[in-house]
C-alpha cells in the first residue's frame, strides 16, 4: 500500500494514479553519471602510473578520489531513485493528492470543488514523449500549484475534470434531496342535519374559512413514511459532505434528525 492510500478518508477512493516522467529521474541523476565517468577516467589514469616515488603518491591520491567519486555517485543515484519511486500524484473522488519525500514525507492536496481550472503546458519533446507541466488553479491560496513533468498529462487532466463534475453533481444531489410528497387534506364530512353532496367550498379551502362556516377543521395528515433506502443514500451523501467540510456538523445532525423522523 502506498503512502497516498493511508491518507484516504472514509468513503474516499483513488480513481487515478500518475508519476513524473522518467526524464525527471535521469535529470536528477546527471551528477551521478558525471561522477562515475570521472571516476572511470581517473582509474584508467592511475593504472598507467608507476608505484614508486611521486608517481606512486599520485596514483594513491587518484585511487582515493576515484573511490570517493564512485561511492558518492552510487549514493546520490540511490537517493534519486528513492525520491522518484516515492513521488506520486493521486486523484480521488474528493481531491488531488501530491506525495513526495523519502524519510520525511510531505503530502499536499486540493479539494475538487475548489479547483477552477487546470492549465497544461507541453513542449515539443513533451508532446513527443507524453509529459508536461499541469498547473492547478484553485479558489484558495494553499494546495497543489504545479505538477512538473507529469506523465500522460492530458489523461490526468481529463480524469480530474471528470471527477470534479461528479463531485459537484453529488453535492447538488445531497443538498437538494427531494422530500417525500405530502398528501393534500381531505375535506371533512358535513355536519349532522345537512344534506350530503358536493362540497360548497373547493378542496384546499383555508381552515379559518371552514371554521367560520361551522364546519370542523380537518385533522392534519402526517407525511407518508420515507423510503429507508433513499434515506440511507441521502445520509451517506450528507456524511460525505460533512467529512469534506462542505456542511457543518450541526447542519448534518439537523438533516439527519429530520430524515430519521420520516421513517
Amino acid at each position: 500500500m502506498s503512502y497516498a492510500d493511508g491518507l484516504l478518508a472514509t468513503g474516499e477512493r483513488i480513481t487515478h494514479r500518475e508519476k513524473q516522467h522518467p526524464f525527471v529521474f535521469v535529470w536528477g541523476a546527471r551528477w551521478t553519471i558525471l561522477a562515475v565517468i570521472i571516476a572511470i577516467v581517473l582509474f584508467w589514469l592511475g593504472g598507467n602510473l608507476g608505484t614508486d616515488g611521486a608517481a606512486g603518491t599520485l596514483r594513491m591520491v587518484l585511487g582515493w578520489v576515484t573511490l570517493i567519486l564512485f561511492v558518492g555517485g552510487l549514493a546520490v543515484f540511490a537517493w534519486t531513485a528513492l525520491r522518484y519511486v516515492n513521488q506520486e500524484y493521486a486523484l480521488t473522488n474528493r481531491r488531488v493528492i501530491q506525495v513526495e519525500g523519502v524519510l520525511n514525507r510531505t503530502s499536499t492536496d486540493s479539494s475538487l470543488e475548489k479547483i477552477n481550472d487546470a492549465v497544461l503546458s507541453q513542449s515539443f519533446f513533451g508532446r513527443l514523449f507524453d509529459f508536461g507541466d499541469l498547473t492547478v488553479l484553485t479558489a484558495s491560496e494553499s494546495g497543489i500549484d504545479s505538477m512538473r513533468m507529469i506523465r500522460r498529462p492530458i489523461v490526468f487532466k481529463k480524469a480530474m475534470l471528470d471527477a470534479k463534475h461528479e463531485a459537484e453533481v453529488e453535492i447538488e444531489r445531497a443538498g437538494w434531496a427531494p422530500s417525500p410528497p405530502i398528501r393534500e387534506g381531505v375535506p371533512a364530512a358535513p355536519p349532522p342535519g345537512k344534506p350530503s353532496g358536493p362540497p360548497t367550498e373547493p378542496v384546499g379551502t383555508p381552515v379559518p374559512a371552514m371554521a367560520a362556516a361551522g364546519a370542523p377543521a380537518p385533522a392534519p395528515t402526517a407525511a407518508p413514511p420515507a423510503d429507508p433506502d433513499e434515506v440511507t443514500r441521502t445520509l451517506n451523501s450528507l456524511a460525505d459532505l460533512r467529512d469534506r467540510g462542505a456542511i457543518s456538523a450541526e447542519e448534518y445532525e439537523a438533516k439527519k434528525a429530520e430524515l430519521l423522523g420520516r421513517l
